[in-house]
């Protein structure tokens, strides 16, 4: 069974094919879109001894030569550092404007390897195959691509759409739980931001979601991508609505820097985060504690954190101004006003973040 999700965006439009097993649609793909005879595909440490000559494979029989880059698994990977690198064996592999980059990974392969192709001679094509749940159902929709700095996350990037994404199912029986777990972070947050009946039913069907029975795994990734080609088609560029898809990232994007990229995966982060938007929408007399209280048992049930452990109060609230949803020095929180609907507000109170903040921290590490 194929479930195909179209991202609309005119010239830039893509298709998304989420099945088991695509070897046939990608060949047939590739030697339609009028590639150069060399190709890059970006992988990690972990995904490479998996399949990556398994995907050269593929490309050959398409007519591309695709030449195999192994970056080191983990977020550090996303740096200016490493995309030169890459754009040193892009040069020595001769390829052109026309010759497709590959990432074949997780969230930081896609982005990284996205942004050397938004940015190698300008722009060369770009085909996503994400081998994380996370990257499934999130950072390989919608064309964000970026690297981090030293003083924040996805600070220098581009919005630079792929040619297509290719969502093979089977990848997941390699995740573990804790993988999979982080994935369903950004899954729930579809839900409150945009889909209250995919909220309950993610809430009725979680035992099946997380043991990623095959009809709830392709219902649940076909959903989440979506809302977010339905958000990204209204606003590709974040100029107003896509902000919304920021729900839970502006605490747990401060999450994962003070704890260096290592200690919280990111849909994990989110979920630290998204139980700080919903304490300050609360707050805010925006939100029911039910719904709160909703919010906090689902991402309970998929095995998320709530809280972070070995961080401080003050510096993750300095965090959230280095943050790219603070302009002018007024953070734009995404706000819930139930669950699936969202607001964005810049007037939240100091006093109600730093409250919001403090709750994110587990209390056997408060001062």
């Amino acid at each position: 069974m194929r479930q195909r999700v179209e991202v609309e965006l005119g010239e830039r439009s893509y298709s998304i094919l989420i099945g088991s097993g695509l070897a046939d649609e990608i060949i047939a793909f590739v030697r339609s879109a009028g590639y150069s005879s060399h190709g890059m595909i970006v992988t990690d440490t972990n995904i490479a001894p998996l399949c990556a000559e398994r995907m050269a494979g593929l490309f050959a029989n398409a007519g591309v030569r695709a030449e195999i880059v192994t970056v080191p698994a983990g977020e550090a990977s996303k740096s200016l550092t490493q995309a030169n690198e890459l754009y040193t064996r892009a040069i020595e592999f001769g390829l052109d404007r026309r010759s497709p980059i590959i990432a074949l990974g997780g969230g930081v392969v896609g982005d990284l390897a996205g942004f050397v192709a938004a940015t190698y001679m300008r722009g060369v094509p770009f085909i996503q195959f994400p081998t994380s749940l996370l990257a499934q159902v999130d950072s390989s929709v919608g064309g964000k691509v970026a690297v981090n700095h030293p003083l924040g996350k996805n600070l220098i990037g581009a919005f630079y759409q792929p040619d297509a994404v290719f969502i093979d199912l089977n990848f997941l029986k390699t995740l573990p739980r804790r993988e999979i777990a982080a994935g369903l972070g950004e899954v729930i947050k579809y839900g409150i931001i945009y889909d209250a009946a995919f909220f309950a039913w993610l809430e009725q069907h979680h035992r099946e979601v997380l043991a990623l029975a095959p009809d709830a795994a392709a219902h649940m990734i076909a959903r989440s991508c979506a809302i977010k080609a339905d958000v990204v088609r209204q606003d590709e560029r974040e100029e107003g609505l896509r902000r919304i898809l920021n729900f839970g990232h502006t605490i747990g994007h401060a999450v994962e820097r003070e704890t260096a990229y290592v200690r919280y995966r990111h849909g994990e982060a989110v979920a630290i985060g998204m139980a700080g938007a919903a304490a300050i929408s609360e707050r805010m007399g925006l939100l029911a504690d039910e719904e709160r209280q909703r919010m906090e048992t689902l991402m309970r049930d998929m095995g998320l954190p709530l809280c972070a452990e070995g961080v401080m109060a003050d510096a993750i609230y300095k965090d959230l101004f280095h943050d790219k949803k603070t302009v002018g020095g007024r953070i734009h929180w995404v706000l819930a006003e139930g669950i699936g609907a969202v607001i964005v507000r810049d007037d939240v109170p100091e006093d109600i973040v730093r409250s919001a903040v403090a709750g994110c921290i587990c209390e056997s590490v408060v001062n």
